[in-house]
């Protein structure tokens, strides 16, 4: 995810067919983001859009069986 993308995390998500959907627009606030799907809403009637927080995932290491203090340095558990 881009640092752009990081400073707004509140999304319009436009629901396609075929389980597809596309971003539409970027936020920093919610409140932002119910005003302008209000306004996509007057202009595309028919379309299906909603709201999303997207989260930032960090990277998480996966925790080798020596560093970890539920097991014992031969694997297995203590």
């Amino acid at each position: 995810m881009a640092y752009k993308d990081q400073l707004h995390p509140w999304c319009i998500v436009r629901c396609l067919p075929q389980a597809r959907s596309i971003t539409v627009a970027r936020f920093r606030r919610r409140s932002e983001a119910e005003s302008h799907l209000q306004i996509l809403r007057r202009i595309l009637p028919t379309a299906t859009c909603t709201i999303m927080f997207d989260a930032v995932t960090s990277n998480l290491s996966i925790l080798e069986p020596e560093s970890s203090p539920c097991v014992s340095k031969n694997g297995e558990p203590e």
